[in-house]
């Protein structure tokens, strides 16, 4: 997810210097969108495993 929210910014970083406003806004917004949903489902991830514990 995290790979797929950096890519979407780099195209979105590239379109913008050639100067591609619309591709690289609708890139820039798909990647806010993914590192958002990655960083949601990180805390998720990190919490379950915090009250989770160690098994023996």
């Amino acid at each position: 997810m995290l790979y797929w929210a950096l890519l979407f910014f780099v195209v979105a970083i590239i379109a913008g210097v050639f100067g591609f406003g619309g591709i690289a806004s609708a890139s820039a917004g798909i990647a806010q969108v993914l590192f958002v949903i990655f960083l949601i489902l990180f805390v998720v991830a990190m919490v379950a495993r915090a009250l989770r514990g160690r098994t023996p």
